[in-house]
């Protein structure tokens, strides 16, 4: 998982680029600061009218008398006030907008008892703030927001260390709150994470760079805002497109027209291209693109269009198109996370309206699988409700198929919402898994599995060993084999159980049947990750070293190790193609570039890089790379701490 306390020279970096709205969430312990940042934002940005500032400066006066400085809380804290008076407005949204971006900010509750708000507010969001004060360090709700910011799968996380005014700008300070927030990251899935000391009451490190703590070379919050790179967080690789309205004018000018009215969930529509037509599985292509500006030759997500297709195809509200090769799962029988929201509790055998996309069907709450402890992370296997603000795993069955993909993979088309069926009331939010029993395909029939009656716990602790995954990605010759290896010697020489399944060697016996198609490629990461589950439940740490490389294929590894509880770390190792071919051994770069090979992933077959690895390496010493690896063991406790 990436990490980094500054982001090197502003004059330096490569611009972004100017446009595009991006979404901001903050949260914070009570008290933290986060009224004053968003009032320093707007200030020092000059994005307030000036009879808002008369009103503040108004309300300042009168809070802290005429000799007072401007209080910029006051700019957001009005609606603290009409919380008091009964009024429910739970997230604060302000608006602003710098030369470069858009923005909106969503000022999420602190409390604990305003977990729900969090999750609603920041559900959209593109980045997470969560402020932390420097005296206080990390606190309960420190960790409750960067978990909730890890499952929502927000794809930026700022952590702002508010208030060193108050602990005399001590860089000290700072690097101990970065240490110990990056030690409890490293349990949960954060692809981009950056630290920055702040002061918002004195404008240090917000818009301007601090003189005072000339000691932190990165630049202030709003030029990283600025900058943030958020066009490759969208989904532009799964093209999904859920029906909302099938549109029939009737009128004589328009008597043969029939398009599809929605917005694009996920990747890029063109004219001409092959669709198909989910749950039926109808195949048809695509006629034309239309949009309130005219016709197009392509769309992407998130547009609003609607689509004409060639054949007269039976299509209702609900329905849901895709490529024919790259199609969302469909099914009745889901398991998600759920975030409880009602003060009634969930109740497993209990009915609700379930809507995902533009489909709404009823559903059934089959089994409550566990309650997650949002400050430990540990799982309750014994609950039997979820009540108010609690988050914990499901197994729903609908009344009809839904088309999805896993949250992890597209957060459009793997939410969802519960309504209660008599009230309409919003109950819960979810997200979908993926499917969390085996997939029966090459499996016999008529077999059981047989129990040993000894429990992972009891051999671990008999062996004094704990098992894991270690799961390196990237292209031919970047350095996995090579990284694998020296993981495998480091941790025997320590005493641990390791062994490192490298591609090559796999595929001269176990996958030997296996060739190097979209298909067996998807086989051959099933079979490693299934043996892979095996030495790590034995208690050892199974080292793969795998190009792997298409995301779903990766995302089944993980959740084969979801399932049954085992730490699955995936790593990236990107480096560069024209690197990995000059390291390149075997020469099989250039004999795929003469098309000696064909479907040779990096140069004529694709690599989808994980959207938030573990640990990501590039090109560098091999030595800090395994001393990263290690670290990142010892923070999910698969070694123990140093």
């Amino acid at each position: 998982m990436p990490t980094a306390s500054s982001n090197g020279n502003p004059d330096v970096l490569t611009a972004a680029p100017s446009s595009g709205l991006v979404r901001v969430a903050t949260a914070g312990s009570v008290d933290d600061g986060k009224s004053t940042l968003i009032g320093r934002l707007l200030y020092d940005s000059k994005a307030l009218f000036e009879d808002q500032l008369e009103q503040v400066a108004a309300a300042s006066r009168r809070r802290h008398g005429d000799g007072g400085q401007i209080d910029l809380a006051l700019l957001t804290d009005g609606l603290r006030a009409e919380r008091e008076q009964g009024i429910t407005i739970d997230v604060a949204y302000r608006y602003f907008a710098t030369p470069r971006r858009t923005f909106i900010i969503a000022d999420t509750p602190g409390h604990v008892s305003y977990t729900r708000n969090m999750v609603t507010g920041a559900s959209t969001a593109d980045v997470a703030i969560i402020l932390l004060d420097a005296r206080n360090g990390i606190q309960q709700q420190s960790r409750r927001h960067a978990f909730i910011a890890s499952l929502l799968r927000i794809p930026h996380l700022m952590v702002c260390v508010n208030k060193m005014d108050l602990v005399d700008y001590d860089a000290a300070v700072f690097d101990a709150i970065v240490d110990e927030f990056t030690s409890f990251a490293a349990k949960l899935e954060i692809g981009d994470l950056i630290f920055l000391p702040i002061s918002a009451l004195h404008g240090d490190n917000v818009v301007e760079r601090s003189q005072i703590m000339s000691w932190f070379g990165g630049p202030p919050l709003l030029y990283q805002l600025e900058h943030l790179h958020i066009a490759s967080d969208r989904n532009l690789i799964d093209p999904r497109f859920p029906v909302q309205w099938v549109i029939r004018p009737g009128t004589e000018e328009h008597h043969d027209y029939r398009g599809y009215a929605g917005q694009i969930a996920g990747g890029v529509f063109r004219k001409g291209e092959d669709v198909v037509v989910l749950p039926s599985g109808v195949a048809t292509k695509v006629a034309g693109i239309d949009t309130l500006d005219g016709e197009r030759d392509e769309a992407f997500a998130p547009m609003s269009i609607t689509l004409r297709l060639e054949d007269d195809v039976d299509i209702s509200r609900g329905d849901m198109l895709a490529r024919p090769r790259n199609r969302p799962l469909v099914s009745r029988d889901l398991s998600a996370v759920v975030c409880w929201m009602n003060d009634a509790p969930l109740e497993p055998k209990r009915r609700y309206v379930l809507q995902h996309t533009a489909s709404t069907v009823r559903a059934v709450v089959q089994e409550l699988v566990h309650r997650i402890d949002v400050d430990t992370l540990h799982r309750d296997e014994s609950a039997t409700e979820l009540r108010l603000n609690e988050i914990g795993r499901v197994r729903l069955r609908t009344s009809a198929p839904i088309c999805y993909d896993p949250y992890r993979r597209s957060r459009a088309t793997g939410s969802f919402i519960l309504i209660d069926e008599a009230t309409n009331e919003t109950l819960a939010a979810g997200m979908l898994l993926d499917h969390d029993e085996p997939s029966t395909a090459g499996r016999s029939t008529n077999v059981v599995w047989e129990s040993t009656g000894l429990t992972r716990e009891a051999r671990w602790e008999a062996l004094g060993l704990r098992g894991a995954t270690v799961w390196l990605t990237g292209l031919p010759s970047s350095g996995k084999s090579s990284i694998g290896a020296l993981l495998e010697k480091r941790l025997l020489r320590e005493g641990r159980s390791a062994y490192r399944l490298d591609g090559d060697n796999l595929r001269h016996g176990l996958n030997g049947d296996l060739s190097f198609s979209p298909e067996d490629r998807a086989e051959n990461v099933r079979r490693t990750a299934y043996v892979a589950g095996l030495l790590a439940d034995a208690g050892t740490v199974a080292i793969v070293s795998l190009v792997s490389p298409y995301r779903s294929d990766r995302n089944a590894a993980r959740a084969l190790h979801d399932e049954d509880d085992l730490n699955f770390i995936e790593i990236f190792v990107n480096t560069p193609a024209d690197e990995c071919a000059r390291r390149d051994p075997k020469g099989l770069y250039e004999k795929a570039r003469r098309g000696e090979i064909t479907g040779f992933t990096g140069v004529d077959a694709p690599y989808e890089q994980p959207l938030s690895p573990d640990l990501e390496l590039t090109p560098g010493d091999p030595e800090v790379h395994l001393e990263r690896i290690l670290r990142v063991l010892r923070a999910r406790e698969v070694l123990p701490l140093v």
